[in-house]
């Protein structure tokens, strides 16, 4: 359940944005000040994750593939269009680009992503704000567990780590938004979140 403060940031960032919508085109500094406002909503909205050996381990490893590949561009499918684009390979730095969103300001798009084993994910990405997670087949949105910060000192390519428990063989969609052109395009990185990584 949202607590007043996390719900009173939301409503505020939804406020702003129709106050901008409303009057015409918002400038660079209004949708960075609008998109720090929103990335704090997100951050607010999951608890962090209890620091442990094996989610640091996760982070280190996913970081030497931020930094040294594999690496494979895609382009997120606009939003309501078919999602025809993978990222389930393990191991690989996915750069990922946000096509303009048709609904509202920014960029928005959907990736898919079928897991081989049930269990925690961690999704990696190179940028602050986070993503959404839906079930292919039903439209449900699947709850995220926690949000870990990546401290710099552990990893420079990585900013935000996202846990969410899948099951194996469910697609899902994975949602990222963007009111900055700067956040449209970003890595993102997914490897199991308790086991140990090799590759």
């Amino acid at each position: 359940m949202l607590s007043c403060p996390s719900l009173s940031k939301s409503l505020f960032a939804s406020g702003v944005l129709l106050l901008l919508v409303g009057c015409g085109a918002p400038t660079e500094e209004e949708l960075g000040s609008l998109e720090s406002e929103v990335t704090s909503s997100e951050a607010a909205l999951l608890p962090a994750c209890p620091a442990s050996p094996e989610l640091s381990e996760v982070v280190e490893h996913a970081c030497v593939h931020a930094e040294l590949g594999p690496f494979e561009p895609v382009t997120a499918a606009t939003l309501g269009a078919p999602v025809l684009v993978d990222v389930s390979t393990p191991h690989t730095a996915y750069n990922i680009t946000l096509p303009p969103s048709s609904q509202s300001w920014g960029w928005a798009g959907r990736v898919s992503f079928l897991p081989d084993a049930s269990g925690e994910f961690a999704f990696m990405l190179s940028r602050e704000r986070g993503l959404r997670i839906y079930d292919a087949a039903t439209g449900a949105e699947v709850a995220r567990e926690c949000r870990y910060s990546v401290p710099t000192d552990v990893c420079g390519a990585l900013k935000t780590a996202i846990i969410a428990d899948l099951e194996a063989g469910t697609e899902y969609h994975l949602e990222f938004h963007a009111l900055l052109s700067c956040n449209a395009s970003f890595s993102l990185l997914i490897e199991e979140a308790a086991h140990p990584h090799e590759g």
